[in-house]
C-alpha cells in the first residue's frame, strides 16, 4: 500500500490540518492550510513528502508544511523540519536546488503613483538592460578570479560591500549579516565553481525577478514605522539566489549522501531524502558547501542591489541617498541551519531545515537587526507579478511551534507546462498592462509561466499565517513594473 494511500487528515483548527503517525513516521505531520487549500494540496505528492520527511531519524517536533506547500525534490516546497544535531541528519532535499534562493526588499522615499506608468515602464527597460536576467545569463563585464570566488564563498555580501557594492548599513539588514560562518569553499566543486564564476550580480530565469511596487495598505502602523515603510512609497523586490553554482553543489551532494545514506544504514521512504548524520563527515561537508553557496548568494543579491541604485541614480539624476533607496531586509527561503530552539520546555541545538519557508522570529531575538529587535524579524513575502505582495513580522507563537518559521510566497498551483498549455492564444504581457503592471522577461516562455494564475493567492497563504499566528501582516505592496529572468 502506498503511503498516499494510508494518509488522512485531521483538523486541528481552522488554520491546521494533521497527518497521524503511521507506518514509519516518527512524528505527525502538520500542514497549515485553509480548508479551500486542501483539493489543490491533494493535487500532488505534497502530502505524501510531509509523511515522508516525518520518517527520518532525529526529527524533533513535527513535519511541517506552509499554506503555499507544492511538490519539490525530496521535501515539500514549503517544508519545514528540525533535526536533533546528535542524532539527526541533513538531507540536500530539506534545501532544494537553488540554495538561498531569497528576497530582499528595498525602500526609497519616492511616492510610486507620482511617477506614472511611463516612467515606470522606462525604469523597469533601465534595469533590464543594467541586470542580466535569463536561462545561463552571465555578467560580460565581470568576472571572478578563483581567489576572488573563494572571497565571495567565505564572506557572502560583506565580501561585496568590501568591493563597494553597498555599504556596511546593508550588512545589518540581512539574515546572518550577509554571511554563513561555518561556510567552507574547499568542498565546493570545480564544476560548481565554473558555473559561479561569471553568474555573480545576475538574475537567472524561473520565478526570479526584481519588481517595483508601491506600499498600498498598512495593517500595523508602529511597526511599520520602525521598518521604514508608508503608504505611496515605492519599493523594490529583488528576488534570486545561489544560480549554477547552488544548483552544482546540491547536485554533487545529492551523489554523495546517496552513498553515506547507506553507510549509515539510514532507512528513506523515498531515496530523494538521501541525507546524512549532521555531525558525519559528510554531513559536515555538505553544510560547509551549502553554506558557502548561501553565501554566494548574498553576494549575488547584493550586487544585484547596487545595480538597482546605479540604475535609479542615472534615471532620477539623484544620488540613492537622496532617492532613500536603502535595504529593509534580506531573508533565506532554502536553508538548512544549526540554531537553538525551545521544544517542550528544553533547549536544543537543531539542524532547521526550511525549503520555500522563510524564518519568522519574534521580539528580542538576538538574531534580529538592532533596529527591528524591538518589534520582530521582518518577513518578506512575494506573491505573483499581477497580484500582491506583502511584509510580515515574526512572532513568539511561531517560535514555539514552527521553530520560528513561516511561509515564503505564493506557492504554484500549475506546473510550467499547464501554465503554458493555459496560456495558449493568451498575450500575458498585455493582460498584465490592464492590470496596471508592466513586465519585461528575457523570453516569452518565463512569463507565460510565471503568469499569476500559476500561483495560490498569496492574500489567502498570508491570511492563514496570520490566522495560525506564525507571523503577523505588517503592510500589503501591488506591483507596478516587474522584470522576470
Amino acid at each position: 500500500m502506498s503511503v498516499k494511500d494510508r494518509l488522512r487528515l485531521e483538523r486541528i483548527d481552522g488554520w491546521r490540518w494533521k497527518i497521524p503517525r503511521t507506518g514509519a513516521m516518527r512524528t505527525d505531520g502538520i500542514i497549515y492550510a485553509a480548508e479551500k487549500m486542501l483539493d489543490a494540496i491533494r493535487q500532488d505528492q505534497a502530502m505524501d513528502q510531509v509523511a515522508n520527511v516525518a520518517c527520518l531519524p532525529g526529527i524533533v517536533g513535527y513535519s511541517m508544511a506552509m499554506p503555499d506547500v507544492h511538490w519539490g525534490y525530496g521535501f515539500p516546497i514549503g517544508g519545514v523540519a528540525a533535526f536533533s544535531v546528535d542524532e539527526g541528519i541533513v538531507s540536500p532535499g530539506g534545501v532544494g536546488y537553488d540554495i538561498n534562493c531569497g528576497v530582499r526588499l528595498m525602500t526609497s522615499h519616492l511616492q510610486a503613483l507620482e511617477l506614472g506608468a511611463e516612467k515606470i515602464r522606462d525604469l523597469v527597460t533601465a534595469l533590464f538592460r543594467n541586470i542580466p536576467s535569463g536561462v545561463g545569463s552571465s555578467r560580460k563585464d565581470f568576472k571572478l578570479s578563483e581567489a576572488e570566488l573563494d572571497g565571495v564563498l567565505l564572506k557572502g555580501a560583506q565580501w561585496a560591500v568590501s568591493k563597494g557594492f553597498g555599504d556596511a548599513l546593508d550588512l545589518e539588514r540581512i539574515e546572518e549579516g550577509g554571511c554563513i560562518p561555518w561556510a567552507d569553499p574547499a568542498q565546493v566543486s570545480a564544476k560548481a565553481r565554473a558555473r559561479g564564476r561569471s553568474q555573480l550580480g545576475t538574475l537567472g530565469s524561473g520565478n526570479h525577478f526584481v519588481e517595483i511596487g508601491v506600499v498600498e495598505e498598512i495593517y500595523e502602523p508602529k511597526t511599520a514605522e520602525v521598518f521604514g515603510l508608508f503608504q505611496g512609497q515605492l519599493t523594490v523586490f529583488v528576488h534570486t539566489g545561489s544560480r549554477g553554482l547552488g544548483h552544482q553543489v546540491c547536485d554533487d551532494f545529492i551523489r554523495v549522501l546517496l552513498k553515506s545514506t547507506q553507510k549509515y544504514g539510514i532507512d528513506l521512504p523515498d531515496k530523494q531524502l538521501c541525507c546524512a548524520p549532521v555531525a558525519s563527515l559528510e554531513g559536515q561537508s555538505y553544510l560547509g558547501a551549502m553554506g558557502a553557496a548561501a553565501n554566494f548568494a548574498f553576494a549575488n543579491r547584493q550586487m544585484i542591489s547596487h545595480w538597482v541604485r546605479e540604475t535609479f541614480e542615472q534615471f532620477f539624476g539623484q544620488s540613492s541617498e537622496r532617492l532613500g533607496l536603502s535595504l529593509l531586509y534580506d531573508v533565506c527561503h532554502n536553508m538548512a541551519k544549526i540554531e537553538e530552539h525551545v521544544w517542550q520546555g528544553q533547549r536544543r541545538k537543531l539542524c532547521v531545515h526550511r525549503k520555500g519557508a522563510t524564518r519568522a522570529f519574534s521580539a528580542g531575538h538576538e538574531a534580529i537587526p538592532e533596529a527591528y529587535r524591538s518589534v520582530g524579524q521582518p518577513v518578506l513575502i512575494p506573491g505573483d507579478m499581477g497580484r500582491y505582495s506583502y511584509v510580515l513580522v515574526g512572532t513568539d507563537r511561531a517560535m514555539e511551534d514552527t521553530f520560528g518559521s513561516t511561509c515564503h510566497g505564493a506557492g504554484r498551483v500549475l506546473s510550467r507546462h499547464q501554465a503554458v498549455k493555459s496560456a495558449k492564444g493568451r498575450s500575458i504581457v498585455k493582460e498584465m498592462e490592464d492590470r496596471g503592471v508592466f513586465v519585461l522577461g528575457a523570453s516569452k516562455a518565463t512569463l507565460v509561466e510565471e503568469m499569476p494564475e500559476a500561483y495560490k493567492d498569496v492574500s489567502d497563504v498570508v491570511e492563514v499565517v496570520a490566522q495560525a499566528g506564525i507571523s503577523r501582516p505588517v503592510a500589503k505592496l501591488r506591483p507596478l513594473g516587474v522584470m522576470k529572468g
